[in-house]
């Protein structure tokens, strides 16, 4: 079995396609996790989630933007921050039919982090000081401090890793805000969202060799 992290989908299901075929990655056989934030923004959402429910090892992290997302699909509330944000392409693309029930169990049964040999997976961030089972929805889902506090620590050569863990993979902080359309890796944080929700890429990783693939550009 290989194991594979990928980044925000945000409803870009060519691109997640083209992740998946670039990287060999088996459905049957290997293991996948999601980082979070398959809905909003792309015209895909529906079609994404499909796709990745054929995936037999799939380890779903939970996202802001599924947050807004699932309370949208169970009550109907639109609200209006979410509609803003990229919620507005996700109810089209459900065409006013109501969302599955398997798309709804995904994300209800999905986790707000998940260690695997002391590597984290986490949407957003961490507080690092913290034990994980003291910390908040809005720590896992929200907060950039996490990767603020790597960038802050770049040019210290004294830090080599700002958290307990061996690794910490991030979604959330696209890394095209800081030039960069690849995986980064700054103290210990890879931050995998390569700004498939905006202009950028999707991207997947072999977490154990670290060799990566990315779509092409998404279409705006």
């Amino acid at each position: 079995m290989r194991r594979f992290v990928i980044g925000d989908i945000h409803g870009r299901r060519k691109a997640l396609e083209q992740c998946l075929e670039r990287s060999a990655f088996d459905g049957n056989k290997d293991l996948l996790i999601c980082l979070g934030d398959v809905c909003d923004r792309g015209t895909e959402v529906k079609e994404s989630f499909e796709l990745l429910l054929q995936i037999k090892n799939l380890v779903y992290i939970l996202g802001n933007h599924d947050k807004w997302f699932l309370e949208w699909a169970l009550t109907g509330k639109r609200e209006i921050v979410w509609t803003a944000q990229g919620g507005n392409a996700s109810i089209r693309s459900y065409r006013d039919e109501p969302v599955p029930e398997s798309h709804i169990r995904l994300l209800q049964s999905a986790r707000l982090y998940y260690l695997l040999d002391n590597k984290l997976f986490v949407h957003a961030g961490i507080d690092p000081d913290s034990p994980l089972e003291e910390q908040t929805e809005y720590d896992f889902l929200w907060s950039r401090d996490l990767v603020q506090e790597a960038l802050r620590s770049i040019d210290d050569p004294d830090i080599e890793n700002i958290t307990p863990y061996d690794e910490v993979f991030v979604g959330h902080t696209p890394t095209i805000n800081y030039g960069f359309d690849v995986p980064v890796f700054i103290k210990g944080i890879w931050m995998m969202d390569t700004g498939a929700g905006w202009w950028g890429r999707l991207s997947i990783m072999d977490i154990d060799t670290k060799e990566y693939w990315q779509s092409d550009p998404v279409e705006r």
